[in-house]
Formats: structure tokens, sequence, C-alpha cells
């Protein structure tokens, strides 16, 4: 429950324990933030790691002067293309074991299921979609080396994703975060955040259940 609490207490303040890993680390921060987002998007037992609320934090703290939005960017866009690149090869080499076994302590078979009726309806896009919507954005590519997707085309829907994803969000964090609306109400944007991200998933969770699925 501690652990829990622990989480959470980042997750809805990462304002303030990023100001405080920049006082406390300088420059290593770009590591960390590389680090987080390349297993959140890289590991399928990581999707709890924060996504959308990171990139937009930082992208605060950028707008503030203690992150550099250029090197942030290009870091994050790297991270994010390596660590769904590394996804999808554990899903083309781990990935059909994984949908034979029964549920896993880490890994949810749920998960994955959806993920692939999310990707049966989108197609490639999937890979670019997913990349707003947290749990899907971790499975997607997993789910994409499982059905063995050519990989030119799948690294083109990577890359354009990345892009679009960090760039979007630590944009809004630069030149949103020093509005006093959201300053004043950073844990309530946060919030808002997390649900506008997971809104997608959950309608169609609601859709497949109402169609009996």
């Amino acid at each position: 429950m501690d652990l829990l609490l622990h989480f959470l207490d980042i997750l809805l303040h990462l304002d303030r324990h990023l100001t405080t890993l920049v006082t406390d680390y300088g420059p290593w921060v770009y590591g960390i933030l590389f680090l987080i987002i390349f297993c959140e998007t890289g590991l399928v037992v990581t999707p709890f790691l924060p996504g959308d609320s990171l990139l937009f934090v930082a992208g605060m703290l950028a707008g503030a002067g203690l992150l550099d939005p250029a090197w942030l960017m290009l870091l994050l866009i790297l991270a994010a293309i390596l660590g769904d690149s590394l996804n999808y090869s554990i899903g083309r080499w781990a990935g059909p074991a994984v949908f034979r076994k029964e549920e896993g302590r880490f890994l949810k078979k749920k998960h994955l299921e959806h993920t692939q009726r999310f990707y049966e309806k989108h197609g490639g896009k999937t890979i670019i979609i997913a990349r707003f919507v947290p749990i899907v954005r971790t499975f997607a590519p997993f789910v994409a080396g499982i059905g063995n997707m050519i990989y030119r085309r799948f690294l083109a829907y990577n890359v354009a994703g990345a892009i679009l994803w960090v760039v979007s969000l630590v944009t809004a964090g630069y030149f949103l975060g020093d509005l006093p609306v959201i300053k004043d109400n950073l844990t309530a944007v946060i919030f808002g955040i997390i649900f506008i991200s997971l809104l997608p998933g959950l309608i169609e969770y609601w859709r497949h259940r109402r169609a009996g699925g």
C-alpha cells in the first residue's frame, strides 16, 4: 500500500519530483527521462509508468528554463522509437508463446487481447494512434511483432507516432504550463490528461461489453 501511495504521489506531483531531479542530477535528468519513456514504450511489463503526463510536465519545465526543449524532444523521440522497436522485436521472438500462456503476474493477457482488437480495427495506424492511449501504447508494438508486420512499415509508423506524441505534448506543456490556471490546478490537469488518454480505451471497452464480447 505504501508503495502504491508513493507511486500515486509521484504521478500526481510530477512537477515537484522532476524539479527535484533537475536540482539533484542536473543534465543527468535527460537520461532519467529517456529511460522512463524507453521502458514505458519498450517493456510490456511497465505500462504503468507515466507517459503523457510526464511529457507535458517536462515541457512545463522546459518552458520555465530548467530543461532545453530541443534536446528534450530529440532524446524523448529517440527513446520512444527505440522503445517501440524493442517491443516489436520481443513480440516477434516471444509473443506467440505469451498468447498460449494463462494470466501472468506482470503481463495481463486481457491487455494483449484488447490491443489485438484495437489493432484489427485500425490496422497499421494503430502504432500512431496508440501513442496517445496508455496501456495500448505499450502493447501495440508487441502485437505488431507477433503479427509479423513488415519492419520497414512498422518503423515508418513508429517514427511518425513518436514525433507526433512527444512534440505535441512537450510543446503543449512548454506553452501552456506557465498559465496561472494550469499552474494553480496542475493536479487536476494531470488527472485530466490521464482521463483523456484513457477515454478511447474505455469507450472501446464499453462498446465491446455492450456487444456481448
